[in-house]
């Protein structure tokens, strides 16, 4: 697994017309499945993105965690996480998991953020999404399973 996480002000993701997904404070993520992945590998990142010190104490350094500082989590799935660039010029997304294999894991993993408490915003599994987001910091980090 891996995720892109982005520390934001406001993120939101629209499919066509419609947000479908909207949060002020806290984290956009862009979550990628491999077909390796199990719901351990699930468990590990979602407690490591919601216990990462990355947000400013009252003397400015990054000491408190989402939980601490109340944030939300926009998570959009991102199969191109796993796109090789390495030959030639078109990626290839081998790596990716297959999508009713993906789709189930996402969801537990949402599931086992929302279980933490955080209100959790998602885009649409497998759509065209637009993706919009201040980036506060900014603070980019990416977070991989063991």
């Amino acid at each position: 697994m891996r995720v892109v996480l982005q520390r934001v002000k406001q993120a939101s993701v629209t499919v066509g017309n419609d947000v479908v997904g909207k949060i002020n404070h806290g984290l956009m993520l862009l979550v990628g499945i491999t077909h390796e992945d199990t719901i351990e590998h699930i468990k590990y990142v979602a407690d490591k993105v919601i216990n990462l010190r990355i947000f400013e104490d009252e003397d400015g350094k990054m000491n408190h965690s989402l939980l601490d500082v109340e944030g939300e989590i926009l998570s959009v799935s991102q199969f191109t996480l796993y796109g090789d660039c390495r030959k030639g010029r078109r990626p290839n997304f081998m790596s990716a998991a297959k999508p009713e294999q993906a789709e189930k894991l996402y969801d537990q993993f949402n599931t086992l953020l929302r279980e933490q408490g955080i209100t959790v915003e998602t885009g649409k599994f497998g759509a065209m999404m637009d993706v919009s987001l201040v980036n506060h910091g900014p603070v980019s980090l990416i977070v991989e399973s063991k």
